[in-house]
């Protein structure tokens, strides 16, 4: 009889990134447009030389900005108001080897807080957004504040530097808190529905 047994060695890392965002929430109530923010946070890697893919967890900080379309009155032409939306995500994410650990397909599920949507402009609350009578841009700040969300994209680079590309998606409603506030006058009773969408490109520094 004979045995024979394999050690491997696994290697962690953890590394610290940033970049930049563009962030929209898809849906059928407002008049939407993406724009840019900004991302930061932190990663511990397993590198995994004996699979085919890699594992890491991540915590992240972004400053998400987006325009909705709003009337200083019900019968005047639209504009574009600006809102910003603070958000915190933790996410489990496999990396699935293409060219080794220099280029790998990622993807994997992130829970997600964030704070309310804010307005800008405070000068703006009362404007009507389009589509509503009585909908006021200063109604829809508490959006639901726990989201759960899935990404994909791909990571290039070497062992200490890499650069990342990801799409985000909330699988989750985003407005569905708004669907619990009354809006008696108001003649549209469609359910508020939407799911966040976010581009990331960040560089990363692995130690």
């Amino acid at each position: 009889m004979s045995y024979g047994q394999r050690n491997v060695a696994i290697q962690n890392g953890l590394g610290i990134y940033g970049g930049l965002t563009h962030f929209d929430i898809k849906t059928d109530n407002f008049e939407t447009k993406s724009a840019q923010g900004w991302m930061g946070g932190l990663t511990a890697v397993a590198d995994l030389p004996h699979k085919w893919y890699d594992v890491s967890y991540s915590i992240q900080l972004s400053e998400n900005n987006l325009s909705i379309m709003a009337k200083p009155f019900a019968t005047s032409a639209a504009e574009e108001l600006d809102y910003r939306m603070l958000t915190a995500q933790v996410a489990l994410l496999f990396h699935v080897k293409v060219i080794q650990r220099f280029l790998t397909v990622d993807l994997g599920p992130m829970i997600q807080y964030n704070g309310d949507l804010e307005l800008k402009d405070e000068r703006k609350e009362d404007f009507v957004l389009a589509n509503y009578n009585t909908v006021l841009a200063k109604d829809i700040h508490m959006v639901s504040p726990f989201n759960v969300n899935g990404a994909v994209g791909a990571t290039a680079g070497f062992n200490r530097f890499k650069l990342r590309a990801q799409y985000i998606y909330g699988f989750t409603n985003i407005l569905n808190r708004l669907n619990k506030q009354k809006f008696p006058d108001e003649t549209n009773t469609e359910k508020f529905k939407g799911n966040q969408s976010m581009l990331a490109f960040t560089a990363m520094i692995i130690f």
